[in-house]
């Protein structure tokens, strides 16, 4: 794949697929991280003499306009951190739009509105594709969070462009969570955490035979801890997957990976925190977050570690009494980098839960992809990257 920096740039129209998926309440955006996340791609084609226009979907409206998710608030935002104008239309493939595209001048942006007002746009429709290729005489991807999806944006467009690349971003993100991860620094820890366990198990299933050890918390632990034979009260539990839990329980001992489940857990008790041992969880107890033990043993091994990645936070880290855990790991994972070791976090709910901590700049990389992390992570090959392969 080629890098950003192999283009020429000059007098250039440049068509860049972004993730600008931000959350929105009220018609305001919460959390402008991934927005800032794609700055620099944005800067260095302004910065070459290239005019650029910026593709991206918002939320899920289904095919169909949605004024609530249009993109209009994420160009203001994004005018506002590049300090300059941003031209903005009302749909993505219109005669008007392409119109705008083809007669901007070097330094001027375009942004188009929410691919997935089109049907087009999750189909991978051809024409779709050919119309937003307009746009641009050179293509590049920056999108990570949307590079596991075979979208039009992301696998039909750049099959119209003899030149392509991907960004600085998607250039970061496959350094970090897969080529790092190729021959690490060791001792390697996986800390996984989170609700459902359904869309971790290929990650689990790789890191079985990399990582030195596995630290499972949150929800999904409740799954294993039942695999063990464990009453686990009325806390989470995906009964179909209590039986591959097991098997990796056995994979695990049989490959001397040290695979670790919590031994205690907070549960709600008249609205304050109460520690249970799991082993004592009582038939309404329902575990929402790790004790003070596991909290402790989880940290012993992250500090001994050179190599951390973290995909899931440790409780329920939205509810001010069941942060703690989610709250300790994140420190001690941040301590990482300080002893000139790596810490890699997954995208969603790992990434929100570092940021809530501000411990942003303590980590070596907060990726922007929630699923696409975690299929990457999981050593996957991602259609947005195939699709940039020459």
């Amino acid at each position: 794949m080629r890098k950003l920096e192999d283009l020429k740039l000059k007098d250039s129209r440049v068509l860049i697929r972004l993730d600008l998926n931000v959350p929105l309440k009220d018609g305001h955006i919460t959390d402008d991280f991934r927005i800032r996340a794609a700055l620099p791609t944005v800067k260095h084609c302004l910065s070459q003499g290239a005019s650029v226009v910026i593709m991206s979907h918002l939320g899920r409206p289904g095919g169909k306009y949605s004024e609530e998710l249009s993109l209009i608030s994420v160009g203001e935002t994004l005018a506002d951190l590049l300090e300059t104008q941003v031209k903005f239309t009302d749909d993505c493939i219109s005669e008007d739009a392409i119109s705008v595209s083809r007669e901007l001048r070097p330094g001027e942006i375009h942004l188009l509105e929410n691919l997935r007002f089109h049907k087009g746009e999750k189909r991978n429709d051809e024409r779709f594709s050919m119309k937003l290729a307009s746009h641009g005489e050179l293509y590049i991807n920056d999108a990570f969070g949307t590079a596991h999806r075979a979208h039009a944006s992301n696998v039909g467009v750049p099959s119209r462009f003899s030149i392509k690349a991907m960004g600085f971003l998607m250039e970061k993100e496959k350094e970090f969570l897969y080529d790092t991860l190729i021959n690490p620094a060791r001792p390697l820890t996986i800390i996984l955490g989170g609700s459902k366990i359904s869309g971790k198990f290929e990650l689990i299933g790789r890191f079985l035979k990399l990582a030195d050890h596995i630290l499972i918390g949150g929800g999904m632990a409740f799954t294993f801890l039942k695999a063990k034979g464990l009453e686990i009260g009325a806390s989470l539990l995906q009964e179909d997957m209590v039986e591959r839990a097991e098997s990796y329980l056995r994979k695990a001992k049989k490959r001397g990976v040290n695979l670790i489940l919590p031994s205690d857990c907070a549960v709600n008790n008249n609205s304050s925190r109460k520690i249970i041992e799991v082993s004592q969880l009582g038939e309404k107890d329902i575990g929402m977050d790790i004790g003070p033990e596991t909290i402790k043993n989880f940290r012993d091994i992250i500090n001994q570690s050179n190599s951390v990645v973290w995909n899931g936070p440790m409780g329920v880290f939205e509810e001010a009494i069941f942060k703690k855990g989610t709250q300790e790991i994140c420190k001690e994972v941040g301590s990482v980098v300080g002893r000139g070791g790596i810490s890699l976090i997954g995208g969603g709910d790992s990434a929100a839960a570092v940021r809530t901590a501000g411990m942003e700049r303590g980590m070596s990389h907060i990726s922007t992809g929630g699923g696409a992390s975690l299929e990457l992570l999981a050593g996957k090959e991602l259609p947005a990257f195939q699709a940039l392969e020459e």
